[in-house]
């Protein structure tokens, strides 16, 4: 007889397996290419096409990799930006991506996030997507993981100097290759 973790992990898999379908499939998801990473079906593969129409990172292509645990979809994936990694408030420097729909479902212990804000098994890997492509198009540097990201963008806004766009810029040429 199976154990319950083998049978979650398996639920996961072909969850997942239809997931990764549905969104290859998809025809209104546009910018967003999904695949294996070494054939297994808890590691994707992600390539971010981002529309010359965002305001900082238009024109870019960022490669991730998006981790399942085994007990998706109760537990969010992490998300990892490979070189180069964005100039993001909301990517860590080592390419790890902070955004509150992939935070445990449980209280935030610092009080910043509801409840409603964090990870729920209603959430896919489209949505999870959708949302990251949102993030670049409006950062969010009330919660930084980047620090200095954050307050080059917060100073721009604020009619600063235009360094957080310098820097973008530097990194979206650097993501189709051309630094």
């Amino acid at each position: 007889m199976a154990s319950s973790s083998s049978q979650s992990s398996a639920a996961a898999a072909s969850l997942l397996q239809r997931q990764l379908k549905e969104i290859t499939n998809a025809k209104d998801v546009p910018g967003i290419s999904v695949g294996l990473l070494r054939d297994n079906v808890f590691n994707w593969e992600v390539i971010l096409m981002l529309d010359h129409d965002l305001k900082y990172y238009g024109g870019a292509i960022f490669r991730a990799h998006l981790t399942f645990p085994p007990e998706y979809p109760h537990l969010p994936p992490k998300m990892v930006f490979q070189t180069p990694i964005p100039f993001h408030p909301n990517i860590y420097p080592n390419g790890e991506l902070c955004i509150s729909i992939l935070h445990p479902p449980e209280d935030d212990k610092y009080g910043y996030e509801n409840a409603s804000e964090r990870w729920s098994p209603v959430q896919t890997p489209e949505t999870i997507l959708l949302s990251v492509i949102s993030l670049f198009s409006e950062p969010n540097e009330d919660s930084p993981a980047n620090l200095d990201a954050a307050k080059l963008l917060r100073q721009e806004k604020e009619g600063g100097p235009k360094e957080f766009r310098k820097r973008v810029r530097k990194c979206v040429r650097e993501s189709v290759g051309e630094d």
